[in-house]
This record gives C-alpha cells, sequence and structure tokens, in this order.
C-alpha cells in the first residue's frame, strides 16, 4: 500500500506547498482536491489544489513527479443527487471534469460521492442515481477512469436529515449499486470509521467487495458512549461522535489492514484528517498528518 493524505485539511496551502510537504514527510501519495473556485457550504470542501477549468497538465505532472509524489485520486465530493436539478447538473458537469483531468495527467482516479435527496428513500433515490451516475460511469470508462465512492453517509448535521447526502453507505446498498451500474470501473473509496458509528461490521465488506476497493481511507472515528445514551441513535450523530486521528479511536487498525493484505490491497491508502483537535493552527494541522502517519507507519515498510 502507497500511504498518503487528503488535502483538504492543507486548505491553506498551494498545490506545491501540499506536494512539497508529502515529499519532506515521507509519503507516496496526496489525494488531490479538485472543487470548484469559491466557497463551499460545508466543512472541508471547497479546496481548490488543481484548478481543473484551467489545467496546466505539463506543470502538475512535472512538479509531482520531481517531488517523488503520485497523485492518489482527483478528489471532489458534491452532492449530484441534489433535489435541485439545477445544483446536481452543475455538480455532475464538474464530476465529469474532474474525470477528464484525472485522464489527462494519467491519474485515472476519482474520488467523489454518489449524493443522495435525503428526502426520498433509497429505492427513489437507486432510481435517480442510475440515471444520472450510469453516463458519468461510462464517460470515465471510455477514459479508462475509475471512480472511487466513499462510503460517508453525509447525515452529520440537522441540515442533513432525515436521509443524508450520500447513497453509497451500506453493503445492501454497494450491491443494488453494483447491480444497477456494473461496469468495473465504479468502485469504493472505503473508510471504516463510518461502519463504526453506524454499529456495522467494517472488515467483512471488504472481504465481499475486494474487486471494487480502488481506494482507501484512513480516519478513526470515537463513540462517546456516555452522549449516545443520552440522545440515542436518532440524534444528529455529532452529537455523541467524534471523527479522530487514527489510532485515537475506536477503530482496530491491526484487523484493519490485516483484511486489506488478506485481499492483496496493493493500492492508495490516505489519512483524511477531521480531528477539530488539531484545527486550530496551519501547524496544528501539518502536526495531526504527521501523528497519523507516526501511528500507521507500524503498517508500512
Amino acid at each position: 500500500m502507497k500511504l498518503g493524505f487528503n488535502s483538504a485539511i492543507l486548505n491553506e496551502c498551494t498545490f506545491e506547498e501540499v506536494i512539497d510537504y508529502a515529499a519532506d514527510n515521507g509519503f507516496s501519495c496526496v489525494e488531490i482536491c479538485a472543487w470548484p473556485k469559491g466557497k463551499a457550504a460545508r466543512k472541508y470542501a471547497g479546496v481548490t489544489h488543481i484548478d481543473v477549468d484551467n489545467l496546466d497538465v505539463d506543470y502538475i505532472k512535472n512538479y509531482t513527479e520531481a517531488k517523488g509524489i503520485k497523485i492518489s485520486a482527483i478528489a471532489y465530493y458534491p452532492n449530484a443527487l441534489d433535489e435541485d436539478p439545477e445544483k446536481s447538473d452543475y455538480y455532475v458537469a464538474h464530476i465529469k471534469k474532474c474525470i477528464e483531468a484525472a485522464s489527462k495527467l494519467d491519474i485515472n482516479m476519482v474520488t467523489t460521492f454518489i449524493g443522495r435527496n435525503q428526502k426520498k428513500t433509497v429505492e427513489e433515490n437507486l432510481e435517480t442515481m442510475t440515471t444520472v451516475w450510469k453516463p458519468i460511469v461510462e464517460f470515465a470508462e471510455e477514459l479508462g477512469v475509475k471512480i472511487a465512492i466513499e462510503n460517508c453517509p453525509m447525515l452529520f448535521t440537522t441540515d442533513e436529515w432525515p436521509g443524508g447526502q450520500n447513497l453509497m453507505t451500506t453493503p445492501a446498498i454497494f450491491r443494488r449499486v453494483f447491480e444497477l451500474i456494473p461496469n468495473q470501473n465504479l468502485g469504493l473509496n472505503f473508510d471504516p470509521s463510518h461502519f463504526v458509528w453506524q454499529q456495522m461490521d467494517y472488515i467483512k465488506p471488504l472481504y465481499e467487495f475486494q474487486e471494487r476497493i480502488f481506494h482507501i481511507h484512513f480516519k478513526d472515528i470515537k463513540v462517546y458512549k456516555d452522549r449516545l445514551n443520552d440522545v440515542g441513535i436518532m440524534a444528529t450523530p455529532l452529537e455523541y461522535i467524534s471523527p479522530k486521528l487514527p489510532g485515537l479511536g475506536d477503530v482496530n487498525w491491526g484487523q484493519y489492514v490485516s483484511a486489506l493484505t488478506d485481499i492483496g490491497y496493493r493500492g492508495y491508502a490516505v489519512i483524511e484528517v477531521e480531528d477539530k483537535a488539531f484545527e486550530d493552527s496551519l501547524k496544528s494541522k501539518k502536526d495531526s498528518i504527521k501523528i497519523s502517519k507516526n501511528y500507521l507507519s507500524q503498517f508500512f515498510a
């Protein structure tokens, strides 16, 4: 596996500074954010380290090659199934730009969400998903690009309830999505932390969907039992959970990495920092990546 980090945590940094940081600290790769220029409504979004509207292919290739850093994926995580057709169309158009950029840069991977209309049922969303995503997946397939969907429910705050803003959240839904869009370039960006707070097995899916595991996130989560006992599982999750650095939460990383070695996973494994305890300064953010790497180094040569 090739260890890297998602660039969203270094939102103050330029593309060059992100790549330099990765090279200077012994990383192999970076999952690079490519949101449209401008502010985004939610946290960890709206970060543009590669501008796909003004793509300088030779410069990006030359810079990363000179530093010995691979780009694991072009990262853009919108809600492509937004109930507002205008927003959905905009997000889809930018996803396609990211796909084109991934092809031109020989990265050949885009990490994203399926999206979801939070006011509709799973079945209704699956129907919309097929209509919206089949052309996207086929477009990516023509360009030789894989699409890795993260298994995050996007169901953390009151504005994301009742259904959340990402459909790809459970093995049952994974199966349905892959049945409806069987193209082999559609797979998963698997993050175990999202299964922990849902009280689900995060090891078994690695075996069942091993052919669809395209990209990996290392992010931990801590469930505060006293808070959960007070508010219950029907509360918004951030009332009883908190994202943490790897090793500071409830994920059993030894079991997780062991399963990855069982299935012969040799791809990119990317630290995703969303730990609020390390957000007070750029130095703290950079330290959080180093701390994560130091913990995870036990699993990497």
